[in-house]
């Protein structure tokens, strides 16, 4: 078969480049500026603490509210939330810890959480804040047009507050008088909206398949809620609806395009290209007229002489240099040298 031989073109190692179905790299997006987030974060945090307090002193229509919500779960034929607590009461130590959750893992988990997502996925990262601020925002809202006692303070309920029993509690003994923290924004309930999305952003950034257990945590969180007295079901079903809605608005963001094979990713060189194995190619894909060996000399026919044939023997060309295949210099019966590129005369 009448062929040249070169080198092939080098392809670019794709180790450590992992891209998605459409070429896109995972997670490939700009981390935000960490003062920036820092200060974003914080300022919005600022912003619903003090915002939660505007709804301070208004317990007569916090208190209607509360029967209205605790008349509704009945009429719904919700569960009620003394079974929860109840379950509880049979062990100082349970109900000790279940406040202890209350007080220490609703703000930290959600902090951890935000951080390694800033450190690990940017793009999830982005797409969470945005959630928990649309989330959280809404909720400011509802406490502000919709003051609510929490069920530890209906009378109604019969139920206990666990926290200031058996300790350890976040809020004061006096709700009227709480500087600290406005215990009439019991709807939604955020405890349980925060570690709801905490899971969810777990879920979607990651491919574990133990991934799905992160769904324990709103779960716990719920049952810690319900059987400490400080919210109602329907509070936690108003936070899963506003995160929801949320969710169906803000979408995650579009992961950046991989570079193209030879281009840099940022100031890093992309890994040395791999020398690839010659690869044989015809005559005709080089764009040259090469005759076969055996095919006529002349158009009126006859045949080839010893220097031709030998001349038309095809070469293999390698970096720098091109060298007869199996095809030793020979001397034509003129006296006529010939090399691996033709006859030299």
């Amino acid at each position: 078969m009448n062929s040249l031989t070169e080198p092939a073109e080098p392809e670019p190692d794709t180790a450590g480049r992992e891209t998605d179905a459409v070429g896109h790299k995972p997670d490939a997006v700009a981390r935000p500026p960490l003062v920036r987030e820092l200060l974003l974060v914080v300022g919005l945090f600022l912003v619903y603490k003090s915002g939660r307090q505007l709804a301070n002193g208004h317990t007569g229509e916090a208190f209607d509210n509360a029967h209205r919500v605790w008349d509704f779960e009945r009429a719904v034929h919700l569960p009620g939330e003394a079974a929860v607590q109840h379950a509880l009461l049979h062990s100082d130590t349970l109900v000790h810890l279940a406040n202890t959750y209350y007080a220490t893992v609703h703000f930290p988990a959600t902090v951890a959480f935000l951080v390694w997502l800033y450190l690990r996925r940017p793009r999830h990262y982005i797409w969470t804040r945005r959630v928990l601020a649309a989330l959280t925002a809404a909720a400011l809202a509802l406490h502000l047009t919709f003051p609510l006692a929490p069920p530890r303070m209906l009378d109604a309920a019969h139920l206990v507050d666990t926290g200031q029993v058996y300790g350890p509690s976040v809020y004061g003994a006096t709700p009227q008088t709480d500087s600290m923290a406005n215990q009439f924004a019991a709807m939604p309930s955020l405890h349980f909206g925060w570690a709801l999305m905490v899971a969810v952003g777990l879920i979607a950034a990651t491919r574990s398949r133990w991934r799905w257990l992160w769904l324990l945590h709103p779960l716990l969180t719920l049952l810690v809620v319900i059987g400490t007295a400080n919210h109602y079901w329907l509070d936690a079903i108003v936070a899963t609806a506003l995160l929801g809605i949320a969710l169906a608005v803000i979408r995650l963001p579009a992961a950046a395009p991989a570079p193209a094979p030879g281009h840099s990713v940022g100031r890093h060189p992309l890994p040395a290209q791999r020398a690839a194995a010659p690869r044989t190619v015809t005559a005709e894909s080089m764009g040259a007229a090469t005759p076969a060996p055996w095919a006529p000399a002349h158009p009126r026919g006859g045949s080839l002489s010893a220097s031709e044939v030998l001349a038309r023997i095809p070469v293999s060309v390698t970096r720098g240099s091109a060298s007869a295949v199996d095809a030793p210099p020979a001397a034509g019966p003129a006296g006529t040298v010939l090399a691996a590129t033709g006859a030299h005369r």
